[in-house]
């Protein structure tokens, strides 16, 4: 199935069923009154979040959804049956909003395995005529009609939820490595933007199957994907669920004179688009040192510990590096309470702090963040 991140779809709640105009007729009943019943309740729209979806294509297919409207009330008091409920299953992780004239209001955020929400209630049901009699009027021949259910247009929106973001530069190995630490398989290919959405692979513990962690390949990022650029905004996003960050840097991409350009880059363009995922903990990796001499290799680890970096060499092509890379993820893990964001110690880094204003103010609503992460 086709990974969808984006759906706008059409929803209406059944309406209610009429009342009822009827009077008793019966044998020796003369003048038996109205008995009217109700008409039943229309049937709402519900949505619910279902861990067994990771994608929104089946709203792209069909995007008008409607409920059962509420039967009429009959004679001899008899109310109509309520319409049936319309339960819509989404993806954990999917933002919901309602569009309105003026303009988009965000109603849920089903970050929750099972959470749900009513999207739309069903009309009532029209009240029979036996409700209209009175000493005044002793044959009421009326009832209440049903009210029409709610309708809305919702455009829907995914945020994976993982415990690890895989982030980097376009090539720079991302699929080949989650591949390698999952049973994911992703496309891989030898040119940049081989992935165009992002791929899920789960990391088990050979030691406890019930051990295990939830990893996002999320596509190459470049400069100016804060801006939108290179699809910046559609893979950015997903990059906020994550609660920490593998980023990984190809040997092909390091400079000479900084070497750790390419994660300063991307960085940069985490704190642009949001200060929080600048703060957000990280696990920097240099990847295909398959690529590098001896030499070179020593040169750039005695250089990551003169600049205080932790910084892990691998090739995840030869499986070079790797055990000691899978223990960091284990160990990083298992820090917090499963789904809550992680954070840099240090704060932001001083190199991005220009950009996204003072590195205290940026911490002060790091409890308000936890809170949107929590699933």
């Amino acid at each position: 199935m086709r990974f969808v991140d984006e759906a706008t779809i059409h929803i209406k709640a059944g309406k209610g069923g009429h009342g009822c105009v009827s009077f008793r007729r019966e044998k020796y009943v003369p003048r038996g009154g109205p008995d009217g019943g109700d008409g039943g309740h229309g049937g709402s729209v519900i949505l619910q979040a279902d861990a067994h979806l990771l994608s929104l294509y089946d709203f792209r297919i069909k995007r008008h959804y409607e409920a059962q409207n509420g039967q009429p009330g009959q004679g001899s008091q008899c109310h109509g049956k309520k319409g049936e409920d319309l339960v819509l299953r989404l993806p954990v992780g999917t933002l919901v909003f309602a569009k309105t004239p003026e303009g988009e209001q965000k109603l849920a955020d089903l970050s929750e395995l099972d959470a749900s929400m009513t999207a739309a209630r069903g009309g009532r049901g029209g009240k029979g005529n036996e409700h209209f009699k009175s000493a005044t009027m002793r044959a009421p021949r009326f009832a209440q009609p049903g009210e029409p259910g709610e309708e809305y247009s919702l455009r829907l929106e995914l945020k994976i939820l993982a415990d690890a973001g895989l982030i980097g530069l376009p090539n720079a190995g991302k699929s080949t490595l989650i591949s390698r630490i999952s049973a994911a398989r992703p496309k891989i290919a030898a040119y940049p933007f081989t992935t165009l959405t992002p791929n899920l692979g789960v990391m088990i513990d050979e030691n406890d199957p019930n051990k295990r962690l939830v990893i996002a390949d999320i596509p190459g990022l470049i400069e100016g994907a804060h801006t939108g650029l290179g699809l910046g905004f559609r893979f950015l996003k997903h990059v906020e669920r994550a609660r920490f960050l593998v980023h990984i840097l190809s040997s092909e991409d390091m400079d000479e004179d900084n070497p750790w350009a390419g994660f300063d880059l991307i960085n940069e363009e985490l704190s642009r688009f949001d200060p929080q995922l600048a703060l957000r903990r990280q696990i920097e990796v240099v990847n295909k040192i398959d690529l590098m001499d001896e030499q070179r290799r020593a040169s750039l680890k005695k250089r990551a510990r003169a600049d205080g970096r932790t910084v892990f060499f691998i090739s995840a092509l030869e499986n070079l590096g790797m055990d000691e890379l899978e223990q960091q993820l284990w160990s990083l893990g298992k820090e917090l309470c499963p789904h809550a964001p992680l954070y840099r110690p240090e704060g932001l880094p001083q190199c991005l702090a220009e950009h996204s204003g003072d590195t205290e103010d940026s911490t002060e609503n790091l409890q308000d963040t936890e809170v949107l992460y929590e699933r």
